[in-house]
C-alpha cells in the first residue's frame, strides 16, 4: 500500500484535478498524485475520462474496441539472482535447487521441452524470466556457466533464444533484468522484444535499510531508468511498468509515471506499461504488508492513461485482479499481458492464469473484443527497421496477421533458421556518391522520416538548452598562460577552462604557447598521408542526430558497395601511391558481423602492402554483438583478417550528457573507452578524435581531453588526436533548431591549442581537418599547435553529405601549399607516423593532381 501517513487531498484539489482530466488538460505531478487517491464517485469520474483517452488511442491505432493479450509459455531460465528483493518468491538459492533435484539453470532440453509443448498448444511467445546476473553472487552459477561453455548468463540467454526460434518458432521475449547498452546490442538480434519493470523511482526504498529493494544493486532507480533509455536508443521494443503498494508515496508513484513518459517522449521505445499491484507472499520479508487494493490499482491505471496518453499500451496482469476485469477495463487498460495455457506465473505462483475463454468472455461483457497479439506490438512491426532485426523478420511474419500486425490466430509456430540475411555484399544504390557528391550533390537536405526517426525534437530541445550558448568564465587567464608556458601538465581544471574560454590577445598568446610546444615535440615538418577513404555503405539506422551521411536502404542517396568494389578502390589507391585505406560505414542491418573481416581480407588479398585503418568503435561493437563474440575476441579475429589500426571516431564528445543529445543509439562513453583500451592491449593502435561546436560547452572539451590523456597514459596506443569541427548545414540536430551552427574561428583555435597543451606529452601528434576548415582554416590551425594535415582522402562522403564545401580530395601539392601558408615544410608519413618508402613516394608524386581521371569507379 502507499504511505499511511499521506495527507488526503482537499475536496477542492480533487475537483480541480478531475476537471483537468475530463477536459484533456495535461496533468502535472501534484495533480497526478491527487488523482491517485481518487475513490468512490471520484474514481468513477477519473476512470470514465481515462477510458475515453484509451478508446481514442485504440481508434487511432486501427483497432477500436479491442483488448489484446499474448499467448505464451513462461521459461524460468534460472531462479538464482544477485539481488535480494524483500517480496520475491521467484528467487531461490543453490542449496534448495539441489535438494529439489534441479540444476542451477534449466538445461537446453528443459527449455526446448517447455517451448515445444507451448507451440503445440498454439502459444507464440516464449517469455524468458530469470534473476539478475546470478554468477556475480553465486559460485555455483559461475561453475555451471563455465562447465557449459558460456561467458555469462546473457550468453546462455542468447543461445537459448536462438534455439527456441530455430526449433520451435516461438518468439522470445527476454526479461533478464538490468542490461547494459552492449547487452542490449547482443540480445536484440535474437528477440523481437525485451522487458524490465521500472517498479518505482523511490530511491529511498532501495537505499534505506528495511526498504523492499535494500541490498539489491539492480533495483537502484537510476540504473533501471538508464536501461529504459538505452533500450529506446537501441531501438528495442521494450516492456516496462510500475509495482504499486510496496511503500512508495503517491508523489513517488506519480513520479514513476512521469519518468516513463519522459523516456517515451525522448526515445519512443516503450511498447507497453504494466501497472501491477503488490500481493504479499508467505515466506518473504514483506509477508505482513497489506495488498494494494483494487481501487488503488484502478486509480493508478487511470492516472497512467492520462499521463502517458492515448498511444500508450497499458496492461494489468489478469491473474492479480480477483476477477474484477470490468473495473480495470473501465480504468483504461487495453492489454491483459501474457497468458499461458501451459506454465504457471512463476513470479506469482499462487495466482493461476485465467482460462483464455473465460478472459474473452469477461472482456466481452465489458464491451470489448479479446484479440491475440505477438510479443512485439503491431506498431513496432509496422515501423520495421530498425525496430525489428532482419534475422527475426521471417519468424515474426510467419505469426503476424498481415493486415493488423496482431497475431494470426490460425498460425502455428514452426522452427525457422535464424541466420544472417542473404543479401550480404551486393552493390546497390548510389554507389557513385563519393564522386557525384561534389557535382550533383545530395538529393535532399534531410530524410523524409526526419520528424520521427531521431526521437522527440521538443524533448531534445529542452534537454539541450543548457548547452546552446557556451558559458563564459572569468578565470585568471594570465596565471593559466604562465602555467601552460612553464609546464602544461600542471594546469588545473580551472586554469584549463579559463584558457578554453580565452579570446583576443589571450587566445593569441595561448596559440603561441601551443605552437612552441609543437615545435619542441615535432619540429617544423607538417606531416600528411596519401590515403583513400572508402565508406562501404551509408545505410544506417543508429539515429545519430548530427549525421547527414546515414540513409535508409530505400532512400535515394543510399548505397552499399560490393566486396570487389571495395577491393577495386583499394587497388586504385595503391596504384597512385596510397599507403593506407581508411574504411568506415553505416551500421547496415543486413551486413553480418563477420562482414568487417571480409572487407579487411578483400583489401589485403588484393593489395597486401596496404595499411588497413578501419572500423570505428561503434562498428567494432556492432560486429561483436552480431556475432555473439566478446569485443576482445572480435578484435583479435579482425586483426587476423588484416585489420592494422582503427579510427578513434564515434567519440564525438566523451560525455553522455552531450552524447544522448547528439545521438539516439550510438555507443555510450564507457563502451567507447572499453573498445579503444581493448584494441590497444591487442596491439591495434588508433587515432583519437573530438567533434565539437554543437550542443557542447568548453567544460565538455576539458573532460574529453582529460579522458584521452588518461587512456594514453595507460595504453600508449593513440597515434594522434584529430579535431573535428561540427559541420552543421545538413545535420538533423541543426535543422531541428537545437545545435549551434558549428564552432567559431575562436573555438577552432582554442580547441587546437588546448589539445596540444592538455594532451602533452602523451599524444604527440595533433591533426587538423582541411575537409572541414579549408585551406586558410587548416593553415591557421598549423599556427595554433597542429602538426598534421591528415590525408589526401581521394573521396570523402561523410562531411560532404553534412554540407562541407571544401571538396573530397587534396593533391599532395595542395597539402604542401597549406603547409607553405603556415610557413613550414611538408613531409609524407605512414599511418603510424613512420617513414614512407621511396617507391610509394614516387608513385604518389607521379599521379599527383590527376586522381579524378585515374580513379574511375569500376563496376559502378
Amino acid at each position: 500500500m502507499s504511505d499511511p501517513e499521506a495527507v488526503r487531498p482537499t475536496a477542492n484539489a480533487m475537483r480541480r484535478a478531475l476537471k483537468r482530466s475530463r477536459d484533456g488538460v495535461a496533468l502535472d505531478l501534484t495533480e497526478a498524485a491527487v488523482l491517485l487517491q481518487a475513490r468512490g464517485d471520484d474514481l468513477r469520474d477519473l476512470t470514465a475520462s481515462a477510458a475515453r483517452v484509451r478508446d481514442a488511442g485504440l481508434k487511432a491505432a486501427g483497432r477500436p474496441g479491442v483488448i489484446t493479450y499474448s499467448k505464451k509459455v513462461f521459461i524460468p531460465l534460472t531462479r538464482l539472482c544477485r539481488d535480494k528483493c524483500h517480496y520475491c518468491t521467484f528467487v531461490t538459492v543453490p542449496g534448495k535447487l539441489r535438494r529439489e533435484g534441479h540444476g542451477m539453470y534449466l538445461s537446453p532440453d528443459e527449455v526446448l521441452d517447455i517451448a515445444r509443448r507451448g507451440a503445440e498448444m498454439g502459444c507464440k511467445e516464449a517469455l524468458f524470466t530469470l534473476g539478475d546476473r546470478p554468477e556475480d553472487r553465486w559460485p555455483e552459477a559461475r561453475e555451471w556457466l563455465d562447465a557449459h561453455g558460456y561467458d555469462d548468463t546473457l550468453a546462455y540467454v542468447r543461445a537459448m533464444a536462438i534455439r527456441v526460434l530455430e526449433e520451435t518458432g516461438l518468439l522470445p521475449h527476454l526479461n533478464p533484468g538490468v542490461m547494459t547498452w552492449t547487452d542490449l546490442q547482443r540480445l536484440k538480434p535474437v528477440a523481437p522484444s525485451m522487458g524490465m519493470m521500472l517498479e518505482t523511482t523511490a530511491t529511498r526504498l532501495w537505499s534505506e535499510p528495511g526498504g523492499p529493494h535494500h541490498g539489491s544493486p539492480d533495483k537502484e532507480p537510476a540504473v533501471r531508468l538508464r536501461v529504459l533509455e538505452d533500450a529506446g536508443r537501441s531501438n528495442v521494443p521494450f516492456t516496462t511498468g510500475i509495482l504499486i503498494g510496496i511503500g512508495e508515496s503517491y508523489e513517488e508513484r506519480a513520479d514513476s509515471l512521469f519518468q516513463l513518459r519522459r523516456i517515451q517522449r525522448s526515445c519512443h521505445g516503450i511498447q507497453e506499461v504494466i501497472v501491477q499491484n503488490f500481493r504479499a507472499k508467505p515466506d518473504t520479508a514483506m509477508r505482513g504488508m497489506p495488498d494494494a487494493e483494487l481501487e488503488e490499482l484502478a486509480a493508478c491505471i487511470a492516472v497512467a492513461r492520462h499521463v502517458l496518453g492515448p498511444s500508450a499500451r497499458i496492461q494489468a496482469p489478469p491473474n492479480l485482479v480477483d476477477e474484477e476485469y470490468a473495473l480495470l477495463i473501465g480504468a483504461g487498460i487495453d492489454d491483459w499481458g501474457g497468458v499461458s495455457p501451459l506454465t504457471p506465473d512463476h513470479v506469482n505462483p499462487e495466482r493461476p492464469w485465467p482460462h483464455i475463454d473465460e478472459l474473452a468472455a469477461k472482456t466481452g461483457e465489458a464491451g470489448f473484443e479479446l484479440r491475440e497479439r505477438l510479443t512485439i506490438y503491431p506498431e513496432f512491426i509496422e515501423r520495421g527497421e530498425p525496430w525489428l532485426d532482419p534475422r527475426l523478420l521471417p519468424h515474426v511474419r510467419a505469426l503476424a496477421c498481415a493486415d493488423t500486425g496482431l497475431a494470426d490466430e490460425g498460425a502455428r509456430p514452426e522452427g525457422l533458421p535464424w541466420q544472417e540475411p542473404d543479401e550480404g555484399f551486393t552493390a546497390t544504390g548510389r554507389t557513385d556518391l563519393h564522386r557525384t557528391i561534389d557535382t550533383t550533390g545530395r538529393t535532399s537536405d534531410r530524410r523524409d522520416d526526419f520528424d520521427d526517426v531521431y526521437g522527440d525534437w521538443e524533448a531534445l530541445r529542452e534537454q539541450a538548452a543548457p548547452g546552446m550558448v557556451p558559458q563564459r568564465l572569468d578565470g585568471d587567464v594570465r596565471a593559466a598562460l604562465a602555467t601552460a608556458a612553464d609546464d602544461p601538465t600542471k594546469l588545473t581544471d580551472d586554469e584549463a577552462l579559463a584558457l578554453l574560454h580565452a579570446d583576443g590577445p589571450a587566445l593569441d598568446a595561448l596559440c603561441r604557447i601551443a605552437d612552441d610546444i609543437r615545435k619542441t615535440v615535432n619540429g617544423d615538418d607538417v606531416t600528411y598521408i596519401v590515403t583513400r577513404n572508402i565508406n562501404f555503405t551509408n545505410v544506417c539506422y543508429t539515429g545519430c542526430r548530427f549525421c547527414a551521411f546515414a540513409q535508409r536502404r530505400t532512400d535515394a542517396d543510399a548505397y552499399t558497395l560490393s566486396l570487389s568494389q571495395v577491393a577495386d578502390r583499394a587497388e586504385q589507391a595503391w596504384d597512385v601511391g596510397a599507403v593506407e585505406v581508411c574504411m568506415q560505414g553505416g551500421i547496415h542491418p543486413d551486413l553480418p558481423g563477420t562482414a568487417y573481416f571480409d572487407i579487411a581480407k578483400a583489401v589485403k588479398e588484393r593489395v597486401p602492402g596496404m595499411h588497413v585503418h578501419a572500423f570505428s568503435p561503434m562498428e567494432v561493437v556492432n560486429g561483436a554483438t552480431r556475432t555473439g563474440m566478446s569485443i576482445r575476441d572480435w578484435l583479435t579475429a579482425a586483426k587476423e583478417a588484416g585489420l592494422d589500426s582503427i579510427p578513434g571516431t564515434a567519440a564525438e564528445i566523451l560525455d553522455d550528457e552531450v552524447r544522448w543529445i547528439l545521438t539516439k543509439g550510438k555507443l555510450p562513453t564507457a563502451t567507447w573507452i572499453e573498445v579503444i583500451k581493448t584494441a590497444h592491449e591487442l596491439g591495434i593502435r588508433s587515432s583519437s578524435t573530438m567533434m565539437y561546436g554543437h550542443v557542447d560547452q568548453p567544460r565538455h572539451w576539458l573532460g574529453h581531453f582529460r579522458t584521452l590523456a588518461g587512456i594514453q597514459q595507460e595504453t600508449g596506443g593513440f597515434t594522434e588526436f584529430v579535431t573535428l569541427p561540427f559541420i552543421h548545414t545538413n545535420a538533423p540536430v541543426y535543422l531541428a533548431g537545437i545545435a549551434r551552427p558549428g564552432p567559431t574561428t575562436r573555438d577552432n583555435r582554442a580547441v587546437t591549442a588546448m589539445a596540444r597543451v592538455l594532451l602533452h606529452p602523451h599524444i604527440p601528434n595533433i591533426q587538423t581537418s582541411w575537409v572541414k576548415l579549408g585551406t586558410e582554416g587548416a593553415a591557421e590551425m598549423l599556427r595554433s599547435g597542429a602538426n598534421d594535415l591528415g590525408g589526401t582522402l581521394m573521396e570523402e562522403t561523410i562531411s560532404r553529405m553534412a554540407g562541407s564545401s571544401y571538396g573530397s580530395y587534396r593533391s599532395i601539392k595542395d597539402l604542401i601549399t597549406i603547409a607553405d601558408e603556415a610557413g613550414r615544410p611538408a613531409k609524407p608519413r605512414t599511418t603510424l607516423y613512420g617513414e614512407v618508402s621511396e617507391e610509394r613516394q614516387r608513385a604518389a608524386t607521379a599521379s599527383d593532381g590527376h586522381l579524378p581521371e585515374l580513379l574511375p569507379v569500376l563496376g559502378d
